[in-house]
């Protein structure tokens, strides 16, 4: 094991620091190792995480063979395994097989090692309740053959606005059992933030919960679900899970979940096997500058992809306890849920990460027994900047490992992790998002970890970072792409006649590759940097600059809280300007002005220096926890913003309506 002292860790101020290595032992035991040398049974030569990333690239229909076969698919694949198209989209993986996503799932009570528990969950309000795999086959059945009396049929949609509770997973689990396309968003989302999403999905079935919990209030949502079903005419039946109370009164033609299925308790459980492409989900885009994008996701490229990050690049293993901090309106919700495939128990929490205080997760970490404990980049940051020391604290004996994504983790991120978190842990920072539900980069659980970096493309990805002219960018900054087709492309957007849309988002910059819209670079370590998305991407004097690359300078100083970042036109150019939020009782002096600039300047270039900063009280953020550059770049500039529904908290907008600091 190399490891730094907590001291060494903290005081690390360059990317690419070396800060952990797996030991042989746990290299020797994990998954990925058992793939290596499957897939070199197979007769590829492959002996480490490189090699084999390579070969998945140069020969995709092979690697994706053996990891169906490794991973113990359920289904049929066919005989064919991947189908060219004329166009990247329609390349077709396993295009004559057949499987059921819902089915895979359940089956990982029958992996060796698995617990006898599928779920546990702990919510802020103080519920608790561990479900058992037999406890969620049955609700699963129950619940299919409810879906089924009430009409459902493969194809319609089902949707749910709900807590991250274990109904939610048994609802889609029951969906996908009987071939109905799931999607769901989060309580926390107003009337008009459900009624965009749900009314361009047409959902058959609505299931809501009567309340959540957050930040040690009980909030209400049956007040506005008469007003939603409303304006959602394709809905014909309105399911309640209560959760804010046992016995919530019901208006309108809702019905408890337990009333509606309880003539179906004894129901068999029985899985429709689909085509591959079968939709499973839709999943929607953030939405801050409009309408969100409705993204259809096939059943069998997320299974795969899931399966792939879950077991070869995060080392996930039967009898494991998977957490992620989600909430069903983010991605992260989808990828936990796949983890039942690995035969892994899911630990679910719902409410507040840091209610009463930022020590509830690491208390559930050690309640729980959790090995491999996600987050966000943003919470880890919050973390350091309130002086947390959970290494002191709490035991997190069990942690084996972290993954980070929703925004880049910057150097300083990772050593607060390995300083003051656990110094033996995989840390994984992870980066992909909603477009292809899942990871283009990601981890390598065989592999060092150094400073700021994301340890590897994802296998079966072949990831690249190009120029503006579609070239090679080399260590230099440019666009991220993935060359090659893969089995998670999207189906398309709903009502997207002709993919116009849809083509016009990913393929329409490079021609034949994915455009991920994220501005990236390869570091001399074989990691890559996410620099911020491109189009949040700031252009003074012409030249392009990442945000991430400020936020990491402005993090520096103990006085902000938080930080966002714009580009402001101002003739004849483009100049930065950055919002700061400071800690409590200080100033934005001439002394801390000039005290960011130095530290941006020094730590970054003459060229990152902010032109104005200004002080605000909150930041805007959505509801998965990003930063909202692009409604923020809208006000400044006196424009509207079409979706403020996507925003967390939207009344923070105000702050930067009309500032004097900007129009000079």
């Amino acid at each position: 094991m190399t490891t730094p002292s907590a001291d060494s860790a903290a005081s690390a101020d360059t990317s690419g620091t070396l800060l952990w290595t797996p030991s042989d032992d746990r290299k020797a035991s994990s998954v990925l190792t058992s793939f290596i040398s499957a897939a070199a049974d197979t007769g590829a030569n492959v002996n480490d995480f490189p090699t084999l990333h390579a070969w998945s690239i140069a020969e995709p229909a092979a690697f994706w063979k053996t990891f169906w076969e490794f991973a113990n698919v359920q289904g049929d694949p066919g005989v064919r395994v991947i189908e060219q198209g004329d166009h990247f989209a329609d390349t077709r993986f396993f295009p004559d097989a057949t499987l059921n996503f819902a089915e895979n799932l359940l089956h990982g009570q029958h992996r060796d090692g698995a617990s006898d528990l599928a779920l546990l969950f702990r919510g802020e309000g103080g519920h608790r309740r561990d479900v058992t795999w037999s406890e969620l086959r049955s609700s699963v059945a129950a619940i299919a053959s409810a879906l089924t009396a009430a009409g459902v049929e493969p194809g319609d949609r089902v949707a749910a606005w709900l807590p991250n509770v274990p109904e939610s997973y048994a609802i889609m689990l029951a969906a996908s059992a009987i071939g109905a396309t799931f999607t769901s968003t989060s309580p926390d989302f107003g009337t008009t933030g459900v009624v965009d999403r749900f009314s361009q999905t047409t959902p058959k079935v609505l299931f809501a919960t009567d309340g959540y919990f957050y930040g040690g209030k009980q909030h209400d949502t049956l007040a506005r679900l008469d007003d939603i079903v409303g304006q959602l005419p394709s809905i014909e039946t309105v399911v309640v899970v209560p959760y804010a109370s046992e016995h919530p009164t019901l208006t309108g033609n809702a019905v408890l979940l337990a009333d509606w299925t309880a003539a179906h308790l004894e129901a068999e459980l029985s899985f429709a096997q689909l085509p591959f492409d079968h939709p499973l989900y839709v999943l929607y885009s953030s939405g801050t500058t409009g309408k969100p994008k409705c993204i259809v996701h096939r059943a069998g490229g997320v299974l795969l992809k899931h399966l792939a990050e879950l077991m070869l690049q995060t080392d996930i293993k039967p009898g494991d306890r998977t957490f992620y901090f989600t909430t069903m309106g983010w991605m992260m919700w989808n990828w936990l849920a796949s983890g039942l495939a690995t035969g892994s128990t899911l630990v679910l929490y719902d409410g507040n990460p840091a209610y009463p205080d930022a020590n509830r997760l690491f208390d559930l970490a050690d309640e729980a027994g959790i090995t491999m404990f996600g987050t966000s980049a943003s919470f880890l940051d919050s973390l350091n900047k309130a002086g947390m020391r959970p290494a002191e604290t709490h035991s997190l004996a069990t942690v084996r490992s972290m993954c980070s994504t929703g925004s880049p983790l910057t150097p300083e991120g990772f050593a607060y992790v390995y300083s003051h978190i656990k110094t033996d842990l995989h840390l994984s920072s992870m980066s992909g998002g909603t477009d292809l539900c899942g990871c283009l980069v990601a981890g390598n659980p065989n592999g060092p970890v150094h400073s700021g970096d994301i340890q590897a493309p994802s296998l079966g990805l072949d990831i690249d970072v190009l120029d503006d002219d579609g070239n090679p960018a080399g260590l230099a900054q440019g666009e991220l792409v993935c060359r090659t087709p893969f089995p998670s492309i999207p189906l398309g957007f709903w009502n997207d006649p002709g993919n116009e849309r849809f083509y016009g988002a990913y393929f329409e910059r490079f021609e034949g590759m994915w455009h991920q819209g994220d501005f990236a670079s390869w570091t001399p370590t074989g990691g890559m940097v996410i620099h911020g998305r491109s189009d949040a991407t700031l252009n003074p004097g012409g030249v392009r600059i990442g945000t991430a690359e400020l936020y990491r300078q402005v993090d520096k100083i103990d006085e902000v809280l938080d930080s966002l970042v714009i580009g402001q036109q101002w003739p004849p150019d483009t100049r930065i300007v950055l919002f700061v939020v400071l800690r409590e009782g200080v100033d934005l002096d001439d002394e801390l002005e000039a005290r960011i600039r130095s530290e941006v300047r020094s730590g970054a270039s003459p060229r990152h220096v902010p032109a104005r900063i200004v002080a605000v009280p909150e930041l805007p953020r959505t509801r998965s926890g990003k930063l909202v550059e692009l409604a923020v770049r809208e006000i400044v500039h006196g424009r509207a913003i079409k979706n403020i529904e996507a925003i967390a908290n939207p009344e923070t907008l105000t702050h930067f309506e009309n500032l004097d600091q900007l129009k000079t």
